[in-house]
Protein backbone atom coordinates (compact mmCIF):
# COMPACT_ATOMS: atom_id res chain seq x y z
CA UNK A 1 0.00 0.00 0.00
CA UNK A 2 1.28 3.51 -0.77
CA UNK A 3 2.65 5.38 2.21
CA UNK A 4 2.25 9.21 2.14
CA UNK A 5 5.43 11.25 3.40
CA UNK A 6 4.74 14.00 5.78
CA UNK A 7 1.34 12.78 6.61
CA UNK A 8 0.89 14.88 9.75
CA UNK A 9 1.51 17.86 8.00
CA UNK A 10 -1.45 17.38 5.35
CA UNK A 11 -3.48 16.43 8.92
CA UNK A 12 -2.37 19.65 10.13
CA UNK A 13 -3.01 21.48 6.76
CA UNK A 14 -6.80 20.43 6.67
CA UNK A 15 -7.33 21.43 9.96
CA UNK A 16 -6.16 24.76 9.16
CA UNK A 17 -7.99 24.85 6.34
CA UNK A 18 -11.62 24.31 8.78
CA UNK A 19 -10.40 26.89 10.43
CA UNK A 20 -10.01 29.44 7.57
CA UNK A 21 -13.16 28.14 6.61
CA UNK A 22 -14.80 28.64 10.53
CA UNK A 23 -13.85 31.98 10.30
CA UNK A 24 -14.89 33.05 7.14
CA UNK A 25 -18.40 31.95 8.35
CA UNK A 26 -18.37 33.47 11.79
CA UNK A 27 -16.49 37.05 10.11
CA UNK A 28 -19.48 37.48 7.51
CA UNK A 29 -22.12 38.94 9.67
CA UNK A 30 -19.87 41.79 11.00
CA UNK A 31 -18.86 42.93 7.60
CA UNK A 32 -21.97 43.02 6.39
CA UNK A 33 -23.79 44.42 9.29
CA UNK A 34 -23.63 47.49 7.91
CA UNK A 35 -26.05 47.04 5.58
CA UNK A 36 -27.68 44.26 6.95
CA UNK A 37 -28.64 46.50 9.41
CA UNK A 38 -30.09 48.99 7.14
CA UNK A 39 -32.58 46.21 5.63
CA UNK A 40 -33.60 45.12 9.20
CA UNK A 41 -33.12 48.35 11.10
CA UNK A 42 -31.21 46.66 14.53
CA UNK A 43 -28.96 48.90 17.36
CA UNK A 44 -25.40 48.34 18.12
CA UNK A 45 -26.71 46.93 21.81
CA UNK A 46 -29.30 44.06 19.70
CA UNK A 47 -25.87 43.31 17.42
CA UNK A 48 -23.99 42.46 20.61
CA UNK A 49 -27.16 40.50 22.05
CA UNK A 50 -26.84 38.13 18.65
CA UNK A 51 -22.81 37.93 19.61
CA UNK A 52 -23.86 37.20 23.20
CA UNK A 53 -25.93 34.14 22.02
CA UNK A 54 -23.11 32.91 19.94
CA UNK A 55 -20.71 33.77 22.56
CA UNK A 56 -23.27 31.32 25.20
CA UNK A 57 -23.22 28.51 22.58
CA UNK A 58 -19.89 28.61 22.16
CA UNK A 59 -19.01 28.23 25.81
CA UNK A 60 -20.92 25.49 25.94
CA UNK A 61 -19.88 23.69 23.23
CA UNK A 62 -16.25 24.18 23.77
CA UNK A 63 -16.56 21.90 27.63
CA UNK A 64 -18.95 19.75 25.45
CA UNK A 65 -17.02 19.20 22.13
CA UNK A 66 -13.89 18.60 24.18
CA UNK A 67 -15.32 15.45 25.79
CA UNK A 68 -17.43 14.53 22.55
CA UNK A 69 -13.59 14.63 20.81
CA UNK A 70 -12.01 12.26 23.60
CA UNK A 71 -14.99 10.04 23.22
CA UNK A 72 -15.30 9.47 19.81
CA UNK A 73 -12.06 10.65 18.38
CA UNK A 74 -10.88 13.92 16.16
CA UNK A 75 -12.10 12.01 12.49
CA UNK A 76 -15.53 12.22 13.52
CA UNK A 77 -15.45 14.84 15.73
CA UNK A 78 -14.56 17.47 13.30
CA UNK A 79 -17.03 16.09 10.32
CA UNK A 80 -19.99 16.59 13.42
CA UNK A 81 -18.64 19.86 14.20
CA UNK A 82 -18.01 21.16 10.66
CA UNK A 83 -21.54 20.05 9.67
CA UNK A 84 -23.10 21.97 12.52
CA UNK A 85 -21.84 25.16 12.02
CA UNK A 86 -21.78 24.86 8.18
CA UNK A 87 -25.52 24.44 7.68
CA UNK A 88 -25.81 27.39 10.51
CA UNK A 89 -23.85 29.92 8.49
CA UNK A 90 -26.37 28.78 5.44
CA UNK A 91 -29.76 29.36 7.27
CA UNK A 92 -28.46 32.89 8.69
CA UNK A 93 -29.54 33.84 4.82
CA UNK A 94 -33.31 33.01 6.19
CA UNK A 95 -33.23 35.33 9.26
CA UNK A 96 -35.40 38.67 9.31
CA UNK A 97 -34.75 39.69 13.01
CA UNK A 98 -33.25 39.61 15.84
CA UNK A 99 -34.54 36.26 16.94
CA UNK A 100 -33.92 34.54 14.21
CA UNK A 101 -30.30 35.68 13.76
CA UNK A 102 -29.73 34.89 17.34
CA UNK A 103 -30.65 31.73 16.90
CA UNK A 104 -28.79 30.69 14.16
CA UNK A 105 -26.33 32.11 15.32
CA UNK A 106 -26.29 29.75 18.69
CA UNK A 107 -26.36 26.92 16.29
CA UNK A 108 -22.91 28.34 14.50
CA UNK A 109 -21.43 28.87 17.72
CA UNK A 110 -22.40 25.21 18.98
CA UNK A 111 -20.70 24.02 15.82
CA UNK A 112 -17.48 26.20 15.29
CA UNK A 113 -16.41 25.72 19.14
CA UNK A 114 -15.31 22.26 18.52
CA UNK A 115 -12.90 23.30 15.88
CA UNK A 116 -10.77 24.44 19.13
CA UNK A 117 -10.32 21.49 21.51
CA UNK A 118 -10.40 19.10 18.19
CA UNK A 119 -7.40 21.09 16.89
CA UNK A 120 -5.68 20.59 20.13
CA UNK A 121 -6.16 16.93 20.55
CA UNK A 122 -5.57 16.42 16.77
CA UNK A 123 -2.08 18.02 17.42
CA UNK A 124 -1.56 16.12 20.53
CA UNK A 125 -2.13 13.00 18.10
CA UNK A 126 0.08 14.08 14.98
CA UNK A 127 2.68 15.96 16.25
CA UNK A 128 5.89 15.12 19.12
CA UNK A 129 5.79 17.85 21.79
CA UNK A 130 8.91 19.84 19.83
CA UNK A 131 6.53 20.61 17.35
CA UNK A 132 3.42 20.88 19.04
CA UNK A 133 3.75 24.53 19.33
CA UNK A 134 4.08 25.04 15.59
CA UNK A 135 1.45 22.88 14.80
CA UNK A 136 -1.06 24.76 16.84
CA UNK A 137 0.97 27.85 14.97
CA UNK A 138 -0.15 27.02 11.73
CA UNK A 139 -3.62 25.98 12.92
CA UNK A 140 -4.14 29.45 14.48
CA UNK A 141 -2.73 30.93 11.09
CA UNK A 142 -6.20 29.14 9.86
CA UNK A 143 -7.83 31.69 12.10
CA UNK A 144 -5.82 34.85 10.84
CA UNK A 145 -5.78 34.02 7.58
CA UNK A 146 -9.84 33.51 7.35
CA UNK A 147 -9.80 36.63 8.81
CA UNK A 148 -7.69 38.31 5.92
CA UNK A 149 -9.74 36.65 3.47
CA UNK A 150 -12.59 37.58 4.89
CA UNK A 151 -13.32 41.51 4.46
CA UNK A 152 -12.61 41.29 0.82
CA UNK A 153 -14.10 37.69 -0.20
CA UNK A 154 -17.49 38.85 1.78
CA UNK A 155 -17.47 42.15 0.53
CA UNK A 156 -17.02 40.53 -3.55
CA UNK A 157 -19.94 38.27 -2.70
CA UNK A 158 -21.99 40.76 -1.39
CA UNK A 159 -21.80 42.82 -4.39
CA UNK A 160 -22.36 40.09 -6.59
CA UNK A 161 -25.25 38.33 -4.36
CA UNK A 162 -25.84 39.94 -1.65
CA UNK A 163 -25.82 39.28 1.81
CA UNK A 164 -28.58 36.35 1.92
CA UNK A 165 -26.90 34.12 -0.91
CA UNK A 166 -23.66 35.00 0.35
CA UNK A 167 -24.33 33.10 3.64
CA UNK A 168 -25.35 30.12 1.71
CA UNK A 169 -22.07 30.28 -0.34
CA UNK A 170 -19.85 30.18 2.41
CA UNK A 171 -21.99 27.40 4.21
CA UNK A 172 -20.97 25.07 1.42
CA UNK A 173 -17.34 25.76 1.69
CA UNK A 174 -17.37 23.33 4.96
CA UNK A 175 -19.60 20.49 3.46
CA UNK A 176 -17.15 20.36 0.75
CA UNK A 177 -13.66 20.40 3.31
CA UNK A 178 -15.44 17.19 4.78
CA UNK A 179 -14.89 14.89 1.85
CA UNK A 180 -10.67 14.89 2.12
CA UNK A 181 -10.82 14.71 5.84
CA UNK A 182 -12.27 11.49 5.79
CA UNK A 183 -10.16 10.57 2.86
CA UNK A 184 -6.67 11.11 4.56
CA UNK A 185 -7.73 11.04 8.49
CA UNK A 186 -8.68 7.42 8.02
CA UNK A 187 -6.82 6.18 11.40
CA UNK A 188 -4.43 7.57 14.89
CA UNK A 189 -0.93 7.15 13.88
CA UNK A 190 -0.12 3.65 15.51
CA UNK A 191 -2.36 2.51 12.69
CA UNK A 192 -2.95 4.35 9.51
CA UNK A 193 -2.07 2.11 6.70
CA UNK A 194 -0.39 5.54 4.58
CA UNK A 195 1.84 6.76 7.16
CA UNK A 196 5.71 5.80 6.70
CA UNK A 197 7.30 3.74 9.90
CA UNK A 198 9.66 6.38 10.10
CA UNK A 199 7.07 9.09 10.45
CA UNK A 200 5.23 6.26 12.82
CA UNK A 201 8.27 5.83 14.67
CA UNK A 202 9.44 9.72 14.66
CA UNK A 203 5.82 10.91 15.88
CA UNK A 204 5.10 8.19 18.90
CA UNK A 205 8.53 8.47 20.20
CA UNK A 206 8.32 12.71 20.12
CA UNK A 207 5.43 12.25 22.36
CA UNK A 208 7.34 10.83 25.07
CA UNK A 209 9.07 13.47 27.76
CA UNK A 210 12.06 13.03 30.05
CA UNK A 211 10.04 14.56 33.13
CA UNK A 212 6.95 12.59 32.21
CA UNK A 213 5.77 10.36 35.96
CA UNK A 214 5.44 6.95 36.00
CA UNK A 215 1.83 6.85 35.97
CA UNK A 216 1.42 9.12 32.93
CA UNK A 217 -0.42 6.15 30.70
CA UNK A 218 -3.74 7.85 32.67
CA UNK A 219 -7.18 7.50 32.94
CA UNK A 220 -9.23 10.39 31.31
CA UNK A 221 -10.07 12.53 34.12
CA UNK A 222 -13.80 14.10 34.54
CA UNK A 223 -13.86 17.54 35.28
CA UNK A 224 -14.21 17.47 38.57
CA UNK A 225 -11.03 15.71 39.02
CA UNK A 226 -9.09 18.13 36.98
CA UNK A 227 -10.41 21.13 38.37
CA UNK A 228 -8.34 19.57 41.61
CA UNK A 229 -5.39 20.60 39.68
CA UNK A 230 -4.06 24.42 39.59
CA UNK A 231 -2.34 23.36 36.15
CA UNK A 232 -5.74 22.90 34.74
CA UNK A 233 -6.84 26.49 36.07
CA UNK A 234 -3.65 28.54 34.39
CA UNK A 235 -5.59 27.35 31.34
CA UNK A 236 -8.72 28.29 32.32
CA UNK A 237 -8.01 31.67 33.63
CA UNK A 238 -5.26 32.91 31.05
CA UNK A 239 -7.44 32.07 28.45
CA UNK A 240 -10.48 33.73 30.34
CA UNK A 241 -8.45 37.44 30.33
CA UNK A 242 -6.24 37.07 27.31
CA UNK A 243 -8.93 35.62 24.47
CA UNK A 244 -11.54 38.63 24.93
CA UNK A 245 -8.44 40.65 23.15
CA UNK A 246 -8.84 38.54 19.98
CA UNK A 247 -12.13 38.68 20.00
CA UNK A 248 -12.49 42.12 20.39
CA UNK A 249 -11.41 42.70 17.07
CA UNK A 250 -13.00 39.72 15.39
CA UNK A 251 -16.90 41.06 16.67
CA UNK A 252 -16.08 44.57 16.86
CA UNK A 253 -13.19 45.70 14.11
CA UNK A 254 -15.55 46.50 11.06
CA UNK A 255 -18.01 48.39 13.41
CA UNK A 256 -15.18 50.17 14.59
CA UNK A 257 -13.95 51.42 11.58
CA UNK A 258 -17.40 51.93 10.52
CA UNK A 259 -18.35 54.52 13.31
CA UNK A 260 -14.70 56.31 14.36
CA UNK A 261 -13.69 56.54 10.31
CA UNK A 262 -16.90 56.29 8.69
CA UNK A 263 -15.69 53.30 6.75
CA UNK A 264 -18.20 51.50 4.40
CA UNK A 265 -18.25 47.94 3.72
CA UNK A 266 -15.97 48.33 -0.06
CA UNK A 267 -13.74 50.18 2.52
CA UNK A 268 -13.56 47.47 5.46
CA UNK A 269 -13.09 45.14 2.74
CA UNK A 270 -10.26 46.25 0.84
CA UNK A 271 -8.43 47.25 5.07
CA UNK A 272 -9.84 45.63 7.45
CA UNK A 273 -7.93 42.07 6.56
CA UNK A 274 -4.61 43.78 7.35
CA UNK A 275 -4.15 43.13 10.73
CA UNK A 276 -5.01 39.39 10.57
CA UNK A 277 -1.54 39.38 8.14
CA UNK A 278 0.05 40.22 11.45
CA UNK A 279 -1.75 37.39 13.10
CA UNK A 280 -0.86 34.75 10.90
CA UNK A 281 2.93 35.84 10.87
CA UNK A 282 2.43 36.10 15.10
CA UNK A 283 1.05 32.07 14.91
CA UNK A 284 3.58 30.56 12.70
CA UNK A 285 6.61 32.91 14.68
CA UNK A 286 4.96 31.87 18.26
CA UNK A 287 4.71 27.92 17.14
CA UNK A 288 8.18 28.06 15.77
CA UNK A 289 9.78 30.15 18.46
CA UNK A 290 9.09 27.49 21.27
CA UNK A 291 9.48 24.92 19.33
CA UNK A 292 12.96 25.79 18.46
CA UNK A 293 13.99 26.79 21.94
CA UNK A 294 13.03 23.18 23.02
CA UNK A 295 15.18 21.69 20.23
CA UNK A 296 18.32 24.42 21.16
CA UNK A 297 17.97 22.41 25.02
CA UNK A 298 15.31 24.93 26.40
CA UNK A 299 12.71 23.31 28.58
CA UNK A 300 9.22 23.35 28.03
CA UNK A 301 8.47 25.27 30.36
CA UNK A 302 11.19 28.24 29.71
CA UNK A 303 10.39 28.00 26.33
CA UNK A 304 6.53 28.07 26.28
CA UNK A 305 6.96 31.13 29.12
CA UNK A 306 9.38 33.14 26.87
CA UNK A 307 6.86 33.31 24.33
CA UNK A 308 3.94 33.82 26.24
CA UNK A 309 5.73 36.96 27.41
CA UNK A 310 6.78 38.18 24.46
CA UNK A 311 3.64 38.16 23.05
CA UNK A 312 2.35 40.35 25.54
CA UNK A 313 5.42 42.84 25.44
CA UNK A 314 3.79 43.42 22.00
CA UNK A 315 0.68 43.51 22.69
CA UNK A 316 0.72 45.79 25.88
CA UNK A 317 1.86 49.34 24.07
CA UNK A 318 0.37 48.86 20.90
CA UNK A 319 -2.90 48.75 23.20
CA UNK A 320 -2.31 51.76 24.88
CA UNK A 321 -1.60 53.63 21.82
CA UNK A 322 -4.78 52.31 19.95
CA UNK A 323 -6.65 53.95 22.17
CA UNK A 324 -5.54 57.40 21.02
CA UNK A 325 -5.18 56.79 17.36
CA UNK A 326 -6.48 59.58 15.64
CA UNK A 327 -5.80 57.65 11.61
CA UNK A 328 -7.29 54.63 10.02
CA UNK A 329 -3.93 53.67 9.16
CA UNK A 330 -1.89 54.26 12.75
CA UNK A 331 -5.36 52.49 14.24
CA UNK A 332 -4.80 49.68 11.99
CA UNK A 333 -1.17 49.20 11.57
CA UNK A 334 -1.00 49.22 15.74
CA UNK A 335 -4.04 46.46 15.86
CA UNK A 336 -1.61 44.39 12.84
CA UNK A 337 1.20 44.64 15.84
CA UNK A 338 -1.42 43.54 18.28
CA UNK A 339 -3.23 40.50 16.92
CA UNK A 340 0.35 39.12 16.00
CA UNK A 341 1.81 39.51 19.78
CA UNK A 342 -1.50 37.98 20.60
CA UNK A 343 -1.01 34.82 18.39
CA UNK A 344 2.45 34.23 20.30
CA UNK A 345 1.19 34.40 23.46
CA UNK A 346 -2.24 31.89 22.51
CA UNK A 347 -0.57 29.27 20.60
CA UNK A 348 1.66 28.55 23.28
CA UNK A 349 -1.28 28.71 26.02
CA UNK A 350 -3.09 26.55 23.62
CA UNK A 351 -0.56 23.94 24.05
CA UNK A 352 -0.41 23.70 27.84
CA UNK A 353 -3.36 20.66 27.73
CA UNK A 354 -1.03 18.63 26.18
CA UNK A 355 1.75 19.99 28.30
CA UNK A 356 0.31 19.42 31.17
CA UNK A 357 -1.99 15.78 30.54
CA UNK A 358 -1.38 13.03 28.48
CA UNK A 359 -4.00 12.63 25.56
CA UNK A 360 -7.36 11.07 27.04
CA UNK A 361 -7.72 14.37 28.99
CA UNK A 362 -6.39 17.31 26.85
CA UNK A 363 -9.76 17.39 24.35
CA UNK A 364 -11.68 18.14 27.39
CA UNK A 365 -9.12 20.39 29.19
CA UNK A 366 -8.88 22.60 26.16
CA UNK A 367 -12.50 22.21 26.01
CA UNK A 368 -13.07 23.91 29.34
CA UNK A 369 -10.25 26.62 28.51
CA UNK A 370 -12.11 27.43 25.51
CA UNK A 371 -15.36 27.86 27.62
CA UNK A 372 -13.77 30.12 29.93
CA UNK A 373 -12.30 32.24 27.27
CA UNK A 374 -16.08 32.38 25.86
CA UNK A 375 -17.23 33.70 29.31
CA UNK A 376 -14.70 36.27 29.25
CA UNK A 377 -15.78 37.07 25.54
CA UNK A 378 -19.46 38.11 26.56
CA UNK A 379 -18.72 39.98 29.58
CA UNK A 380 -16.23 42.13 27.08
CA UNK A 381 -18.65 41.61 24.22
CA UNK A 382 -21.71 43.54 26.48
CA UNK A 383 -19.25 46.10 27.69
CA UNK A 384 -18.38 47.27 24.48
CA UNK A 385 -21.89 49.17 24.07
CA UNK A 386 -21.50 50.69 27.15
CA UNK A 387 -17.66 51.73 26.98
CA UNK A 388 -17.77 52.93 23.38
CA UNK A 389 -20.65 55.82 23.70
CA UNK A 390 -18.15 58.05 23.60
CA UNK A 391 -15.31 56.63 21.86
CA UNK A 392 -12.92 53.34 22.34
CA UNK A 393 -10.63 54.47 24.26
CA UNK A 394 -11.98 52.67 27.24
CA UNK A 395 -12.50 49.65 25.28
CA UNK A 396 -8.44 49.65 24.47
CA UNK A 397 -7.55 50.50 27.74
CA UNK A 398 -9.44 47.12 28.90
CA UNK A 399 -7.78 45.10 26.71
CA UNK A 400 -4.43 46.37 27.96
CA UNK A 401 -5.47 45.54 30.98
CA UNK A 402 -5.92 42.12 30.44
CA UNK A 403 -2.48 41.09 28.95
CA UNK A 404 -0.26 41.27 32.29
CA UNK A 405 -3.19 39.62 34.25
CA UNK A 406 -3.30 36.74 31.63
CA UNK A 407 0.87 36.33 31.89
CA UNK A 408 0.43 36.03 35.57
CA UNK A 409 -2.14 33.69 35.78
CA UNK A 410 0.21 31.42 33.90
CA UNK A 411 3.30 32.15 36.07
CA UNK A 412 0.92 31.43 39.51
CA UNK A 413 -1.10 28.80 38.74
CA UNK A 414 0.53 26.63 35.90
CA UNK A 415 4.35 26.83 38.41
CA UNK A 416 6.53 24.44 36.32
CA UNK A 417 5.21 23.44 32.84
CA UNK A 418 5.78 19.81 32.58
CA UNK A 419 3.63 16.57 33.21
CA UNK A 420 1.14 16.16 35.87
CA UNK A 421 1.72 13.74 38.15
CA UNK A 422 -1.64 12.28 39.13
CA UNK A 423 -2.52 11.66 42.32
CA UNK A 424 -3.64 7.81 42.86
CA UNK A 425 -6.69 7.21 44.75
Amino acid sequence: MKKITGLRWWIITLVAIATVINYIDRSALAIMWPDINKDIGLQKDQYAMIMTMFMIAYAISQSLSGKLYDWIGTRLGFVISIVVWSLSAAFHGLARGVLSFSFFRFMLGLGEAGNWPGATKSNAEWFPIKERAFAQGIFNAGASIGSVISPPLIAVLYLLMGWKLTFVVIGVLGLLWIIPWLFLNRALPGQHPWLTDREREYILKGQQSADVPKNSEEKALGWGEMLTYKESWSVIVSRFLLDPIWWLFVIWLPIYLNEKFQFDIKQIGLSAWVPYVGAAVGSLFGGWLSGHLIHRGWSANRARKTAIVLGGAFMLPCLLLAAYASTPVSAILLITVILFGFQISINNIQTLPSDFFAGKSVGSLAGLGGTSAALGVIIVTNMVPILSKTGYTSVFLLAALLVPLSIISVYVLGGIIKRVELRSK
